[in-house]
């Protein structure tokens, strides 16, 4: 007799798990072919309260836990191969659970990664989404934090700062005029799936941004041994946040610590930045260069038009 968690897989993920090497969900692993190429690993949870809020849309939940994991395979250079799920529940909620598969099901479809299996669990605590991701990349090909040369131009990806603002605004600590698409930035990522070759092909440093621009290029900055120089004037900014920041409602720190962008940032020669561009404008991203890898150890500096240094008091978004 079927338990009550087979029950759900089979109505609500085994249709999504359609790789041949799934098995159906019908076994307790999954088998990825591999032939001359690296598999990158990556995996990352969502908690209510933390990553998302109570009364967000199912679907777009879905969205989030596979996307953020998306992002992080881009900023490597790979190519989506499928994931692993595990839900831990508070109680089984049938239009709950329909919403979510719907959503998954959704970007299996768009980014061409398939449900390998996983695992469900109830809790007494807070709804806990986690995925693993796998990702194929030729061989040796892996771009990794560490690899930043001093004059290195550093590079992100679409703008900074939305998501953090659109949390702002469910949270009613922020209005704007665009509150919808600041509040879609927030729910539902935009992984640059589409980047990973050029990635690959030009970048001597990259990793996702998902804590905050500022804190996430410390990082990059501490592993590769260099410091940068960011110019605030060049930061990728939507309508609605500069104008937020024109009216002084926000200031800098706001959009460069805020986390949950998951934009990629990487590092190139100068040379190489042409290209890089050429193939983003082909893939429909933007994308554009912020600063410069400088001699040092690990600090981020930002400035001004005029060369000043900008204070900022918090670098990223902290979970502890």
């Amino acid at each position: 007799m079927a338990s009550g968690e087979d029950t759900l897989i089979s109505r609500y993920f085994a249709p999504l798990a359609t790789d041949p090497g799934a098995f159906g969900l019908r076994d307790d692993a999954a088998v990825l072919k591999t032939a001359g190429e690296d598999l990158v690993v990556n995996t990352d949870a969502i908690v209510e309260g933390v990553h998302f809020l109570p009364d967000d849309p199912p679907d777009t939940i879905a969205h989030k836990a596979l996307r953020t994991n998306l992002s992080d395979l881009a900023a490597k250079g790979a190519e989506p191969a499928g994931f692993v799920l595990t839900l831990a529940l508070k109680a089984r909620d049938e239009a709950w659970l329909a919403a979510f598969a719907r959503g998954l099901g959704e970007d299996i479809q768009t980014y061409g990664c398939p449900l390998l299996g996983g695992d469900t669990v109830s809790t007494s605590g807070p709804t806990m989404i986690s995925v693993t991701a796998f990702g194929r990349i030729p061989e040796g090909r892996t771009v990794r934090r560490a690899g930043a040369q001093v004059g290195d131009l550093i590079v992100v990806t679409g703008t900074i700062g939305d998501a953090a603002l659109g949390l702002a605004v469910l949270q009613g600590r922020l209005t704007s005029s665009n509150e919808e698409l600041l509040i879609d930035r927030y729910r539902v990522p935009q992984p640059r799936c589409a980047l990973a070759r050029a990635v690959r092909e030009h970048a001597t440093a990259s990793m996702d941004v998902s804590d905050g621009l500022a804190g996430d290029l410390a990082k990059l900055c501490g592993v590769s041994g260099v410091a940068a120089v960011i110019e605030a004037a060049m930061l990728p900014l939507s309508a609605p946040a500069s104008a937020l920041l024109d009216a002084g409602m926000i200031g800098i720190e706001t959009l460069v610590a805020g986390g949950d962008d998951y934009e990629i940032l990487c590092t190139m020669p100068e040379e190489r930045v042409a290209s890089f561009m050429a193939q983003a404008e082909e893939a429909g991203v933007a994308a554009a260069v912020i600063g410069e890898i400088v001699a040092g150890e690990a600090q981020v500096r930002f400035v001004d038009a005029e060369g000043r240094e900008i204070a900022l008091k918090r670098h990223s978004y902290s979970h502890f």
